[in-house]
């Protein structure tokens, strides 16, 4: 029977996240062959742009007596090890060349804090729709933008809270991959998770078990490196471009593609919302493009009048599917996307997860 995390009504004020443990997984075997992916990058490449990237917080109830973020956080070593091993990528890192950037799969694992956050998870809940204090879920270590091979590219923040409920959160650049991807593999994961899970003798312990190691609440914090861009506030809208055969290497048809999107965007509010814009793309075979384009390269409204769109939003997702026990489904899911120390509108376009490959996702995230 779950628990339900009820709280007494939230503080003015957030506690303070105690950290317990950092660590890294790696695939349980060696990638090999390791194919890498291009990534094209203009010539006026603001090093500002490494930091863009996706975030996710998934929140739990607590599913029985023997269910807590420091037991899932756990079986994590070995489960995401194993889901890691058909999605290498995930595990690797950038590598800087001539003129352009490289995704290597070189086995550098994912990194994985774990953390205790003295308060009920529901007043949390509704403390964020006041401050902007979600951030504290995530995990994010800014990119070292001269040596980027040593950051890791997916993170990873377990955090259990005072009534036994806990939040995954996940930090993803946008390099490695886009919010769609990622919750494709995220499913993916958790079904290898569960089937993990499900063949161990209860109530066994796994073996990377925190509490196990040190006294929860009572040790100093670990020390963490804040992102400069953690506070960025942001809004993300997103399109799809339904039943169209790919395109990915037509930059025309994507320009106007863009053009009917920000469109909606600026009917919708009344006003323009950019003079520039950063285009990311995802093309066929997983290499990425991107390129900086003025709004007079992009808005062509005489072209993109016959482009089909559909306006959707985060739940488009399916982040509700991402089930780390069976039957537990997240109470709350909330996804942004940070845009970088620059700050300029983004426009990411990719395309979809399913076999046909008949449709495109246009994700476009403005400053607020």
């Amino acid at each position: 029977m779950a628990t339900n995390c009820n709280g007494n009504g939230a503080s003015i004020f957030s506690p303070k996240l105690q950290v317990e443990a950092i660590q890294t997984v790696i695939p349980m075997k060696i990638t090999d062959p390791r194919f890498s992916r291009r990534i094209a990058i203009p010539e006026n490449f603001d090093l500002g742009n490494l930091q863009r990237r996706f975030h996710m917080v998934l929140y739990y109830n607590k599913a029985s007596e023997t269910d807590s973020g420091w037991i899932v956080a756990g079986w994590f070593k070995e489960s995401l090890g194993s889901a890691i091993v058909e999605n290498p990528i995930f595990a690797g890192r950038l590598r800087k060349l001539e003129d352009d950037f490289e995704l290597v799969p070189n086995d550098s694992g994912v990194r994985m804090l774990e953390a205790n956050f003295p308060m009920n998870m529901v007043d949390f809940i509704d403390l964020k729709k006041k401050e902007n204090i979600e951030n504290e879920l995530v995990y994010w270590e800014d990119i070292h933008e001269t040596s980027p091979q040593f950051s890791p590219l997916f993170l990873i923040q377990v955090t259990n809270f005072k009534c036994g409920g806990y939040s995954i959160g996940i930090s993803c650049s946008l390099f490695l991959a886009d919010p769609f991807a990622m919750t494709s593999f995220l499913k993916s994961w958790s079904k290898i998770h569960n089937n993990l899970v499900s063949q161990i003798d209860s109530p066994k312990l796994p073996a990377f078990y925190t509490p196990n190691f040190t006294k929860i609440g009572s040790s100093p914090t670990l020390s963490t490196t804040s992102p400069k861009t953690k506070n960025q506030i942001t809004n993300t809208l997103i399109f799809k471009n339904p039943k169209t055969p790919l395109k990915m290497n037509n930059n025309e048809f994507l320009k106007n593609l863009t053009s009917k999107c920000i469109g909606e965007i600026e009917g919708k509010i009344g006003k323009n919302i950019s003079s520039n814009f950063t285009i990311l793309v995802k093309e066929t075979f997983g290499s990425i493009k991107m390129e900086n384009c003025s709004r007079e390269e992009i808005i062509k409204e005489e072209e993109s009048g016959l482009l089909s769109i559909i306006s959707t939003n985060w739940n488009d997702l399916g982040a509700d599917k991402v089930r780390f026990i069976e039957g537990n489904e997240a109470i709350h899911v909330s996804c942004w996307i940070i845009n970088g120390e620059n700050n300029q509108d983004l426009v990411m376009i990719s395309p979809t997860n399913d076999e046909d490959n008949s449709e495109l996702n246009i994700i476009i995230t403005i400053s607020n």
